[in-house]
């Protein structure tokens, strides 16, 4: 009989240790994913800043760079310097869209919280099997 009394608070026990533990874990990945979100939104915001600087710089070398080859070869052929300008800038705008289709491709939001959260379901999974 003291071996059947000892279950009910020996499970109650281990019931506590399970539940405490999994309060810790939330938290933990709660902390995590904050944490995350705060670095994804600084990353964001850094990179916005740095593409529209870039942008700025970048369409002012192009124009003035665009004036002096045109003030250079327009001797020559005018019609031939627009066309083979027109033709860089449609490469460069071309390439650029490929590397941001890549990037977005390859985009991860949160991995590391992610992977997290899976390690967890299968430790729970291992631990009710």
């Amino acid at each position: 009989m003291d071996a059947s009394a000892d279950n009910p608070p020996h499970l109650a026990d281990a019931s506590k240790r399970i539940a405490q533990e999994a309060l810790v874990i939330f938290e933990n990945r709660m902390e995590l994913l904050v944490l995350e979100i705060q670095e994804e939104r600084e990353r964001i915001m850094r990179a916005f800043w740095l593409s529209l600087a870039a942008a700025v710089f970048g369409l002012l070398a192009g124009v003035a760079l665009s004036i002096a080859i045109a003030v250079v070869c327009w001797q020559w052929s005018p019609v031939a310097v627009l066309l083979i300008l027109a033709a860089l800038y449609a490469g460069i705008a071309g390439f650029l869209a490929r590397q941001l289709a890549q990037l977005r491709r390859d985009w991860q939001s949160l991995p590391a919280t992610l992977e997290e959260l899976r390690k967890d379901r299968a430790w729970l999974e291992k631990g009710l099997n």
